[in-house]
């Protein structure tokens, strides 16, 4: 079947009387649905159809040959398009390309094969990037720990980090939630995985998927993640020689200087920092910006995007494309970044000047590229622990989701040789 839809989608857009038109999804204020512009895009890709991504022009709109099938999906979900003429495309190109101005068109090539690292139990919340996959029609897998020790990564382009942590300190969750249920059963969950697949403690077996994921990434994969799966991965990391567990989480007591032991240089993104040992603290470390952001409040919590030179710098500039730059803020266990934790050779994509720190950062590891996002969903701005699944309907032109379905179609941009 998947087959015979290519072929019929071939001989729509080779037909006599389409060969001339062109399909324009703008991604400025005048899109009426934003994140189902992305799952459209995607729904192309994986149709094996030739689509440029319009880095700076409206909002970073997306133009593809017309075709009755893609412009049957367009009405479906809602989608604001336009058909153009194949001169005008030609020209929306030429303008593009003309060096005084910072737009340029990436050639996207193929729709990436994403996974999800989630545990395959409910969770007492949800995860803004599997809300939005969801949402925006685009499929995606769920993988977990056995998975990634059993070697099954490199079956896919992209990988987001769910709401995890990677120190097996269970999201330092101990003093407000031992004695529920949920948090019982999740320690169960994980003991016994460990013991199964090796490891005498959860720490041990988070380590120990942390440095695949990251050898995932050295070999040229895409990784994303938000909210505690950015600084407790970065930390599991530095403390791969360290006991940073207290007994409550590993049952046995923590290196008691294991602060001075941590070798920064094995994060991806952070350095000089300082633990919080205290177990009964909802923290990690200095890196975490929430207690700055809170005295802001809701009205005045904003974060702004930075612009970059979409010919020079294309990586970023993709993954900032939006229709504002400036972006309200939402909480998280990590609400953002200490920038002056932030190592030199990350780029800062979103920021919070007053506060002096960063939302959005990225960064690259071998042959791989890496995005942390702070906060937990762009469509609540305090999500607790037992909160409903925001509803994306509400949110359907959300300039915050947007920056989590840039990174999805990022791994499909044709490589470019970056100028120097």
């Amino acid at each position: 079947m998947r087959l015979l839809s290519v072929c019929l989608l071939f001989l729509f857009l080779h037909a006599t009387p389409f060969s001339a038109k062109h399909i324009l999804i703008p991604m400025d204020n005048a899109q009426s649905n934003h994140l189902k512009a992305y799952g459209i895009a995607y729904w192309i890709l994986n149709h094996e159809i030739e689509m440029h991504w319009l880095l700076n022009f409206k909002g970073g709109s997306f133009m593809c040959k017309h075709a009755d099938a893609i412009e049957n999906q367009l009405i479906e979900r809602g989608v604001s398009y336009q058909i153009i003429a194949d001169a005008k495309s030609t020209a929306i190109l030429s303008e593009i390309s003309n060096p005084t101005v910072n737009m340029d068109a990436m050639k996207l090539e193929k729709a990436p094969k994403i996974a999800v690292y989630s545990p395959k139990s409910k969770q007492p919340w949800d995860d803004a990037v599997t809300l939005v996959l969801t949402y925006a029609e685009i499929p995606y897998d769920v993988i977990y720990d056995d998975e990634i020790m059993q070697g099954k990564l490199h079956l896919y382009d992209w990988l987001h980090l769910h709401h995890e942590d990677f120190t097996g300190q269970y999201g330092k969750f101990y003093r407000a939630y031992r004695n529920t249920d949920w948090y019982k059963k999740q320690v169960s969950e994980f003991e016994q995985t460990a013991s199964r697949l090796g490891f005498s403690k959860v720490s041990e077996l988070k380590l120990g998927v942390a440095l695949k994921i990251k050898e995932y990434t050295l070999g040229g994969g895409f990784l994303f993640t938000m909210c505690s799966g950015t600084d407790s991965y970065d930390i599991a990391l530095a403390a791969e020689k360290v006991d940073i567990c207290e007994s409550m989480f590993d049952h046995d007591p923590a290196d008691p200087n294991a602060g001075d032991k941590l070798d920064f240089s094995n994060g991806l993104a952070f350095k000089d920092y300082t633990l919080d040992a205290n177990p009964m603290n909802y923290e990690f470390s200095t890196i975490d910006g929430t207690l700055l952001h809170s005295k802001l409040g809701e009205s005045k919590d904003k974060f702004s995007l930075f612009e970059f030179s979409a010919k020079w710098d294309p990586v970023p500039t993709m993954l900032c494309q939006n229709h504002t730059q400036i972006i309200d803020g939402f909480m998280g266990q990590t609400t953002s970044f200490n920038k002056k934790y932030i190592r030199p050779d990350v780029i800062v994509m979103g920021e919070t000047k007053s506060l002096n720190t960063a939302k959005y950062i990225h960064g690259s590891i071998g042959k791989g590229q890496w995005t942390f996002y702070g906060g937990h969903d762009p469509g609540d701005y305090q999500h607790y622990v037992g909160d409903p699944p925001t509803d994306l309907n509400l949110h359907k032109n959300s300039p915050g989701y947007r920056l989590i379905l840039n990174n999805i179609l990022f791994p499909a941009a044709k490589k470019k040789k970056q100028k120097t």
